[in-house]
């Protein structure tokens, strides 16, 4: 058995070490965004949420989307990060409403991009992705949401509806004092390229990934 592994208008205090620094207008081939940009005073990081719409306090359409350099502005097909973010934009303008909180600081699942450069090469030789990441010293998931929570918060929301398939995405905002009323699934059909990262992420990690059954029983 494998081994599983607000109000837009006003500018936030600093008291939770999150400080809004400045809304603006963002216009996407999805939509026009609201741009919101913090500062993350406890580890230095800039962050953006794209807000749509007019939110309202409860069951909000969100998703915490990892940076992702290769797959969100090179088209990786390694993994499926880059569809994922168009699809939750564009899930987000279809609902009226909705917040793309864009976490930097994740790449690589919280290890940088030249460590995750470093696994991908590992992978190709043939390990998966978590054995990469232990066999080069590092975590296997050293990413934090609380950030993410603190900006949920400043927009004035209460309750989520999370675009994840990660179930810890879910505990952790439930760990910062964000109610999750439902986790809305975020799949994206495979490819040659991704089926063993995709594998990996449902066998190790947990990722609630159905739609692989089909690929599985075929191959």
């Amino acid at each position: 058995m494998t081994e599983k592994i607000g109000i837009l208008g006003k500018k936030s205090p600093q008291r939770t070490g999150v400080e809004r620094v400045v809304n603006a207008p963002l216009p996407t081939v999805y939509g026009k965004f609201q741009a919101v940009g913090y500062l993350d005073h406890d580890r230095g990081d800039e962050q953006v949420a794209l807000v749509y719409g007019d939110l309202g306090t409860d069951d909000v359409l969100i998703r915490l989307h990892s940076e992702c350099l290769t797959g969100d502005a090179f088209g990786s097909q390694h993994c499926e990060c880059g569809d994922q973010l168009d699809a939750a934009l564009r899930a987000v303008v279809a609902e009226g409403a909705g917040v793309v909180v864009y976490l930097r600081g994740h790449e690589g699942r919280g290890i940088g991009l030249l460590a995750k450069l470093r696994a991908m090469a590992l992978q190709a030789e043939g390990l998966d992705t978590v054995e990469a990441n232990l066999a080069l010293g590092l975590p296997v998931d050293a990413r934090d949401y609380g950030v993410a929570a603190r900006i949920l918060e400043d927009l004035g929301v209460k309750s989520v509806r999370l675009m994840s398939n990660n179930p810890r995405k879910r505990e952790a905002l439930v760990d910062h004092g964000i109610e999750v009323a439902e986790q809305v699934p975020l799949l994206i059909p495979p490819c040659e390229n991704n089926i063993t990262y995709l594998r990996t992420k449902r066998e190790r990690l947990d990722h609630h990934l159905p739609h692989l059954d089909a690929v599985v029983s075929s191959s």
